[in-house]
């Protein structure tokens, strides 16, 4: 017909053109990946060097091949042509979805040259004859490919230097064996391209050919196919734990935004992992911290678009999904270990507005027998808003009340904004003033400190890449903890947040401030609801640094803790970035109190275990509007089993007693649990294993848990099974093939890998042991501190073979590093039954403790 004659025709004139308009542009490579067993990294041999045949692909792509040429602006047919690309309008009646203009299979781009061998490995030059269509094209790159154990595709200009995220990769576990990889690597030298194979079955894994690699100075694409559409990651958003390919656009880029579709969200996390739909997997970060937008489509492929930075990118072959959870976690860090006190209950809510409101709460909870570790005050405490302070009335004897909270083997949290108030007389707020002294506030373009909106008024902003705010953050904690003896801090606005745009002088008209292309970010504008681009810090500009805020103030939170308390520290962040949960936990936002963001919870906890942040839950009962008395009883059983669990809505207590003992159950449950949530922790801090596990990654080979993501395990052993639907009294579970035990009463569930119809009154929620396994367990107390002195107790499930074993690791709960100076116990657990012979077998493999264990057991 005439519109795929005008589409073709038009193809083949861009290809023409295509031939002048090659584009200049400056790169450097740095190829590797990472396996099981070691990081390691691409090893050619000779077989590996660049074809001198390009690939040629068929003119024009199929629609949902296409790969989108005009993402900055629409364009009409005669700009598109000048772009070298092809245009073609969508059929009739299909709107939406596929390109109009994109790239032809045969694009000119980069052209490679021969690899010569360096210091590090090997490396090429990659060249540009013309320019790009993009403004500040970069015309030369080096691609360098090392033989180290930290391996990546490391892309950016010799000749200038560009900004790179300043994030300190985990150190080298030993040595590579750079014989033994589990993949192969193809190059097509024009235009330039790369594929990455895995060995044992030819699979490809990475295929850049697909579409041009573009490279300018505010505009950076890379795009890749992938292995099939099971994908999962690119956090922070409101998905399910699949990604849908539907030509779907997220974009990463900090933001005090409430959870819901097409937003960016709090926090930023270029990973994901890709199921291979055989067992396999494997992932792909990007490190770059700049606004970025990621397209998925579903030919399947992916399409990386970043404003600024450098193209540096991990890739991990696993080859299972938690094999490349570990490898991703080897780049950006373990976890750190949580005290024990933070895995019990914690209360909390806007609008506890006294000391005498607070010592309230807490005294209707302990009456109706309720447990509670962890009582928070929001920013209701804070004398004018400005943090550091409290109210001279209304929180006059918070101190006392802390103290009382203590003496009750309770502990405390407050809120911490980084806002810093600016307005108050000079030598009456000190935080300020002294941070003007020292230099530490972010500064505008013009080198004055920038000056924003938060909840006190007018203020600004701590510079967490300056050592100097650094430290000046510890002095303030410090000075603060001397008064109010607080136990954690709950860093929040960290995005940054701003209620003016930029500042309240408004931002300076530059290139960082409207860039040559902006991804799909709420407001249409990077600086919407945060601060001026053009901002200076230490280590760059806010333009580059932005997404990082979260993550540095976590970790100057967190180092300033351990140095004011001498104990393990809690933190709890609302931004986020790699590497962050080697510093803090996170929670999701102001989530509303509806059955869908019950539902949603879930695989926003999981998607967090995926990018190495374990201590992570929604607010129980929702945040924003009015919960019911069922949701809050549903949502209570499925925070039980959040590894972080924090009611942020209103009083357990505040309910009909039937709902309020469904709750105080579900509760105490986790209360019994929390040895084997511990040993959980430890591993994940040791190991990199997960602690809220999507089902995929412990029956990878299993189609049916691919894309489950309204029941997850604890671990490998625990399968939760939460009722998400109003009105629901029954709930049809999945179980993968194996024994299930409830683990209310030993009931055994026989499955063949398939959904059973369980029920699910509004006191139950569906909790089952796998096979195998031992649970260790304690008797619950009304907190951490009276649980931690009850016997312990074993459920043990037998497999078929007669057999099960479990592991318990213990230690005081609060003292730094007792992993590091083998102050713990770790026990393993081996029972079995042979006829009518029961035997339980407890191996010591560290007993330093003086921990005397009462263990009672039971088949």
């Amino acid at each position: 017909n005439s519109t795929q004659d005008m589409g073709l025709s038009s193809c083949l004139s861009a290809l023409s053109l295509s031939a002048l308009l090659t584009l200049a542009l400056i790169t450097c490579l740095h190829l590797s990946y990472l396996s099981d067993q070691k990081l390691s990294l691409i090893k050619l041999t000779s077989k590996q060097q660049p074809d001198e045949t390009p690939i040629h692909l068929s003119v024009r792509p199929a629609l949902e091949s296409r790969f989108d040429c005009a993402r900055d602006r629409v364009l009409s047919q005669t700009e598109c042509q000048g772009r070298g690309c092809c245009y073609a309008p969508l059929p009739q009646g299909l709107s939406g979805g596929p390109p109009w203009c994109f790239y032809p299979p045969s694009y000119s781009g980069y052209r490679m040259g021969p690899l010569t061998p360096t210091s590090r490995g090997q490396a090429a030059t990659l060249t540009r004859p013309t320019p790009s269509y993009l403004p500040r094209d970069i015309s030369t790159l080096r691609l360098e490919i090392l033989d180290e154990t930290e391996g990546r595709l490391h892309l950016t200009d010799p000749l200038s230097r560009r900004y790179e995220v300043p994030l300190s990769t985990a150190q080298s576990r030993g040595n590579t064996d750079t014989q033994d990889h589990q993949y192969v690597t193809e190059f097509q030298p024009d235009p330039f391209g790369f594929i990455v194979r895995r060995k044992s079955n030819g699979r490809v894994l990475v295929d850049t050919t697909v579409a041009p690699l573009l490279y300018a100075d505010q505009y950076l694409q890379l795009s890749t196919s992938l292995a099939s559409s099971l994908v999962s990651g690119l956090g922070e958003h409101y998905t399910p734990l699949s990604l849908d390919l539907n030509w779907t656009s997220l974009t990463l880029w900090n933001r005090d935004m409430a959870p819901h579709g097409d937003a960016n969200l709090y926090g930023s996390h270029p990973f994901y992992m890709v199921q291979e739909g055989d067992g396999q997997a494997h992932g792909v970060f990007l490190l770059n911290s700049n606004a970025m937008e990621v397209v998925l489509q579903p030919s399947p492929a992916l399409t990386w678009v970043a404003v600024g930075g450098i193209l540096d990118l991990y890739i991990f072959l696993g080859p299972d999904p938690q094999s490349v959870v570990r490898q991703y976690l080897q780049v950006i860090g373990y976890p750190m270990m949580p005290p024990y006190w933070s895995l019990g209950f914690h209360l909390c809510r806007w609008g506890y507005r006294s000391t005498n409101t607070t010592r309230e709460v807490v005294r209707r909870m302990h009456n109706a027998n309720f447990p509670l570790d962890v009582q928070w005050n929001d920013l209701d405490y804070a004398d004018k808003r400005r943090v550091f302070t409290f109210d001279p009335q209304r929180f006059v004897d918070l101190p006392d009340m802390v103290k009382e909270f203590h003496q009750k083997g309770m502990k405390y949290i407050l809120i911490l904004d980084p806002g810093i108030s600016s307005t108050s007389p000079p030598g009456t707020y000190p935080p300020f003033d002294e941070g003007q002294r020292r230099g530490v506030f972010i500064r505008n373009s013009t080198g004055q400190t920038l000056i924003g909106k938060v909840w006190p008024g007018p203020t600004a902003f701590p510079d967490f890449t300056n050592p100097e705010t650094q430290s000046w953050w510890e002095d303030c904690i410090r000075e603060f903890h001397s008064r109010v003896p607080l136990d954690g801090l709950w860093i929040d606005m960290n995005e940054p947040a701003s209620f003016v745009q930029g500042s309240v002088e408004g931002c300076p008209d530059s290139d960082l401030e409207h860039p040559p292309y902006v991804p799909r970010v709420v407001g249409g504008q990077l600086n919407t609801g945060t601060l001026c681009m053009s901002a200076q810090q230490n280590q760059s500009t806010h333009y580059n640094l932005h997404n990082l805020y979260g993550l540095t103030e976590a970790s100057a939170t967190h180092s300033a803790l351990v140095k004011v308390r001498g104990s393990r520290p809690f933190v709890l962040s609302r931004s986020s970035f790699p590497g962050i949960g080697r510093f803090s936990g996170v929670w999701t936002g102001d989530v509303r109190s509806d059955w869908e963001q019950l539902r949603y919870s879930i695989p926003a906890v999981l998607l967090f275990g995926l990018f190495g942040v374990p201590l992570v839950g929604a607010d129980v009962c929702g945040f924003r509007g009015d919960t019911t008395e069922e949701l809050c009883v549903r949502w209570t059983q499925l925070g039980a089993f959040y590894p972080f669990m924090r009611n942020h809505n209103d009083k357990p207590n505040a309910v009909s007693g039937a709902a309020q003992a469904a709750m105080r159950s579900a509760v105490m449950l986790r209360y019994s649990l929390l040895p084997f949530l511990y040993t959980l922790f430890y591993h994940t801090h040791t190991s990199a294993d997960t602690v809220a596990t999507p089902l995929f990654l412990q029956f990878p080979s299993d189609p049916n848990c691919q894309t489950i993501d309204r029941q997850f395990l604890w671990g490998s052993s625990l399968l939760v099974s939460p009722v998400l639907e109003q009105g629901a009294v029954e709930l049809a579970a999945y179980l993968p093939p194996g024994t299930w035990y409830s683990l209310h009463n030993g009931q055994p569930f026989y499955s063949k890998g398939q959904y059973l119809l369980l029920p699910a009154p509004l006191d139950t929620i569906n909790v089952h042991v796998r096979e195998g396994h031992i649970i260790p367990q304690q008797e619950p107390g009304l907190t951490t501190s009276a649980s931690r002195s009850n016997p312990f107790l074993l459920m043990v499930a037998l497999s078929a073979g007669g057999w099960a074993w479990g592991d318990l690791f213990w230690d005081d709960g609060d003292s730094l590093d007792t992993f590091q100076r083998g102050d713990y116990s770790y026990v393993i657990f081996v029972a079995g039954q042979v006829g009518d012979v029961e035997v339980l077998t407890v191996t010591s493999l560290a007993l330093p403790m003086s921990e005397v264990f009462e263990v009672l057991w039971t088949l």
